[in-house]
């Protein structure tokens, strides 16, 4: 859920920044945490001493920067497809359907999110829960808010919303796992997400997105409505460009939609599906297919799954294992209504 950087930046600054990583380090002695715990302290309340503790049992992993430094979303689609549309994660989605069923319908009627795309996400993020990280969050975190310059300040700022989410929901900030970068639970809220839209499903008085599938459901459907999901409305279609389409728009690489579908229709676009309103805006997604180049309709609800990951790859990802699960659960229910 947070944007990949420059390979380039990112190599130069493990270079430059990898004397400085010792794993034993007490990091309550770094003069920048310390300004860090200061300003925990004088902003947000909290005891210098126990943040000082905390950090001194903190650990900078250099393999958390090698590991953000070769992002998968910088391949090719032809090539990213293929890590998450697979028949072994479509088996899995449908089975996570089928265990979660009442919970996932509760999800799409009140926040009109398709259960197929719930499930595509979280199938996406930790194959169903299988894989929810194995660092520990506050290592992830300072690591990258210290010894990351290129996104020192969004990793400082995500480490200041830990801090405060673990006090919030009283658990120990040493406890809690995830990726590399931070992200946490079965749908990998980072911590500023978990604190604005994770929520308590299920009314047992948690916000339990690691161990409590109605939580990870109900946060995933909140997180896509508060994002502008508009229920019923379509996601993304194929496109044929002809001849006369602008170059340019086959080059594009914005996510957000700008164009009104009519004026894509004018520009060599003709086989966009009728019932899709000629005021309606979106983007053209242009992607490298084993078959050559694809381009596709990017309407508002695929800019949403944007917003959970800013990649055109990720949201085609979700969208496209999210289809052939809907397709084999439906299939399953006709077979089993035989």
């Amino acid at each position: 859920m947070f944007k990949y950087i420059n390979i380039f930046t990112a190599l130069l600054s493990i270079s430059l920044f990898a004397s400085t990583i010792t794993a034993a380090e007490n990091l309550s002695q770094r003069k920048d945490i310390r300004l860090f715990i200061n300003e925990m302290q004088d902003k947000h309340g909290f005891d210098k001493a126990a943040l000082e503790a905390l950090f001194a049992k903190t650990r900078i992993q250099p393999s958390i920067i090698k590991a953000i430094s070769r992002p998968a979303e910088r391949k090719p689609w032809h090539a990213y497809r293929p890590i998450f549309i697979t028949q072994s994660r479509i088996d899995l989605g449908v089975e996570f359907w089928n265990k979660h069923a009442d919970l996932l319908k509760q999800a799409e009627d009140k926040y009109g999110v398709p259960a197929e795309i719930i499930v595509g996400i979280i199938g996406v993020e930790t194959r169903y829960g299988r894989n929810t990280g194995s660092y520990r969050v506050i290592d992830s975190l300072s690591t990258l808010a210290f010894d990351y310059p290129p996104r020192s300040k969004f990793f400082r700022s995500e480490l200041k919303h830990y801090l405060l989410m673990t006090r919030e929901e009283k658990v120990d900030p040493l406890s809690l796992k995830g990726s590399y970068a931070g992200a946490m639970g079965q749908p990998q809220f980072i911590s500023s997400s978990f604190r604005s839209y994770a929520i308590d499903f299920d009314g047992d008085g948690k916000r339990d997105i690691w161990n409590n599938p109605a939580d990870a459901i109900g946060s995933v459907a909140n997180y896509f409505v508060r994002h502008g999901w508009k229920r019923g409305d379509k996601i993304t279609q194929k496109m044929t460009p002809s001849k006369n389409t602008d170059e340019a728009l086959l080059k594009e690489k914005s996510l957000k939609p700008s164009h009104t579908v009519n004026s894509l229709r004018q520009n060599g676009f003709t086989d966009i599906d009728n019932d899709i309103s000629s005021n309606a805006m979106a983007a053209v997604i242009n992607l490298e297919g084993a078959q050559g180049n694809e381009h596709w309709l990017g309407l508002n609800n695929f800019y949403v799954i944007t917003r959970y990951n800013h990649s055109a790859l990720y949201a085609m990802a979700v969208y496209q294992l999210a289809e052939k699960i809907r397709q084999r659960h439906n299939e399953s229910r006709k077979h089993d209504d035989i």
